[in-house]
């Protein structure tokens, strides 16, 4: 697992920076576009920061926590994503590969998270 966490903080550090390109060219002078804008840059950047967080974890138990809290803001992030894509008429491949990405993020961090809570229950020779 080591040898993963620069890789995973590399790839949630260039998820973040996804997020912020994405927002700074969507159409901020629509009301709309501008709210759930705000809402995907926040979530979408807190997937590294929590990323981040948790790597530093000092028990098992807040690893936990803060990976689940990945897990959520991503999933937060594709909703951001949906309503621009479905109910704001935003049609942009970036889109779509953000929201694919948060997707594939959500299934790490729900495997580390299971796997972490496997590795608490064995017990210990």
């Amino acid at each position: 697992m080591e040898q993963r966490k620069p890789e995973l903080k590399q790839r949630t550090r260039n998820f973040a920076g996804g997020v912020v390109r994405f927002y700074t060219a969507l159409p901020l002078r629509r009301t709309e576009v501008a709210v759930l804008g705000k809402q995907l840059l926040r979530s979408g950047t807190s997937v590294a920061a929590n990323y981040r967080e948790a790597s530093r974890a000092r028990s098992a138990d807040e690893f936990i926590a803060k990976i689940e809290l990945c897990s959520q803001e991503a999933d937060e992030t594709q909703l951001w994503l949906e309503l621009l894509r479905d109910d704001c008429g935003l049609k942009h491949q970036e889109l779509d590969v953000l929201w694919t990405e948060a997707d594939e993020l959500i299934a790490i961090f729900v495997t580390m998270s299971k796997n972490t809570k496997a590795r608490k229950l064995k017990p210990e020779n």
